[in-house]
């Protein structure tokens, strides 16, 4: 079974505030252990999660091998202030402040640095992306400054300028990525950085009632494209489903990520190995 290569601990698939307001007194325990009995049910053994400002993934980290489960985080994701990643991290006016909670997470036992880079899907509009991307030199100096201090990158971006901007910064992995086109997915194919795509973000939300189903197919079929060119061109890929976000319950999350991307590129062992090779690099990367 492929690991989970992108995952939320603190969230829950249903409800993110009731979720999140659970920890709102101390972390509980019994939410964590809940969520890795789902994954030690499926014989899911690596996680890599995305962090959160409630101290859930670092208590999490604790836990993780009463359940045989190989756990990676950042503790916190890091966020410039007035931008996207307040609801997953820590936020900096400017770079000082910046390297100071990259030592805050290194010191406080992150396996890597997880930095916010751009907003999230409009899922209104079919391909917009919320708020203002980061510049490219400060996505650059971000990223300089984890990988100075021995910490490797994990990039939540979406966009054609936000993924060109983290892949020529050198960013270890790209998270999410929607709404690339061809020119940039041949920019990552040529680089060392691996994409995970969490497609079921927005393939399970077809028939959910919640958004404009016509909105989420465009979107959706978008993705497919892009995972067919990924493919194409040999991307490093991993899957990742991002596990707790909205219709992406925990465990079963990954399995619909291996079967979305089935259903797109089908199921042989070329695909199989591409996977599991771009699941080697991320357990090669991601760890202290």
């Amino acid at each position: 079974m492929f690991g989970e290569c992108h995952a939320h601990v603190i969230m829950d698939a249903k409800n993110y505030k009731k979720a999140v307001g659970l920890h709102a007194d101390g972390v509980k325990d019994e939410v964590i252990h809940a969520c890795f009995a789902e994954y030690q049910k499926r014989q899911i053994t690596f996680m890599r999660d995305g962090g959160d400002s409630y101290g859930v993934s670092r208590r999490a980290k604790e836990i993780a091998p009463m359940y045989g489960i190989d756990y990676r985080s950042p503790l916190f994701a890091i966020h410039k202030l007035h931008h996207y990643g307040g609801i997953v991290g820590k936020g900096f006016a400017n770079m000082k402040e910046y390297h100071q909670l990259v030592l805050e997470a290194r010191e406080g036992g992150a396996d890597f640095i997880k930095i916010m880079t751009t907003g999230i899907m409009d899922f209104d509009h079919d391909g917009g992306i919320t708020g203002t991307p980061l510049e490219a030199d400060e996505v650059a100096e971000m990223v300089h400054i984890a990988h100075e201090e021995g910490m490797s990158v994990m990039s939540h971006t979406n966009g054609i300028y936000g993924v060109q901007a983290a892949i020529r910064a050198g960013v270890d992995s790209i998270e999410h990525g929607n709404f690339q086109d061809e020119e940039t997915i041949r920019m990552l194919s040529e680089s060392q950085t691996v994409w995970v795509p969490t497609v079921v973000t927005v393939k399970n939300l077809l028939g959910c009632g919640r958004f404009s189903d016509e909105t989420i197919r465009k979107i959706w079929d978008g993705a497919a494209e892009n995972l067919r060119l990924a493919w194409k061109y040999r991307v490093k890929i991993a899957l990742g489903s991002d596990a707790g976000a909205y219709m992406v319950p925990h465990g079963k999350g990954i399995e619909d990520e291996y079967h979305a991307f089935t259903e797109v590129l089908g199921e042989s062992e070329e695909i199989i190995r591409w996977l599991e090779e771009g699941e080697k690099e991320i357990r090669g990367r991601f760890v202290r």
